[in-house]
C-alpha cells in the first residue's frame, strides 16, 4: 500500500506541473489572440488584406522545423497550428469588420 501512495504523490505532483504548464500554455494562446487583435487594427488602417498566406507558411515552416528538433510529429503540429491560425484569423475578421 505505502508504494502506492508514493507513486500516487509522484503523479499528483506530475500532474500539478502538468496543470501549471497548461495555464501558460493558455495565457500564451491569448497573448497570441490579443496580439492577432492589434495587427488586424494596423492592416485594417493600412488597408492590407486581413489574410496573408506567404505569414501562414512561414509560420507552419518554423513550427515543423521547431517539431523536427523536438521530435514532436509534424502532423499534430500542422494540425494545432491549423485550429490556432483558424481562431486567429477569425478574431481578426471580427476586428476589422467592427473596425469599418
Amino acid at each position: 500500500m505505502k508504494g502506492t501512495a508514493q507513486a500516487t504523490a509522484g503523479i499528483d505532483e506530475l500532474r500539478a506541473r502538468l496543470d501549471r504548464i497548461d495555464e501558460r500554455l493558455l495565457g500564451e494562446v491569448r497573448a497570441r489572440i490579443e496580439i492577432c487583435v492589434e495587427i488586424a487594427r494596423v492592416k485594417k488602417a493600412q488597408d492590407i488584406p486581413m489574410m496573408q498566406p506567404h505569414r501562414i507558411g512561414l509560420v507552419q515552416e518554423r513550427a515543423a522545423a521547431f517539431g523536427a528538433e523536438h521530435g514532436i510529429d509534424l502532423g499534430f503540429l500542422r494540425r494545432l497550428y491549423d485550429l490556432v491560425i483558424e481562431e486567429t484569423c477569425r478574431v481578426e475578421d471580427l476586428e476589422m469588420a467592427a473596425a469599418s
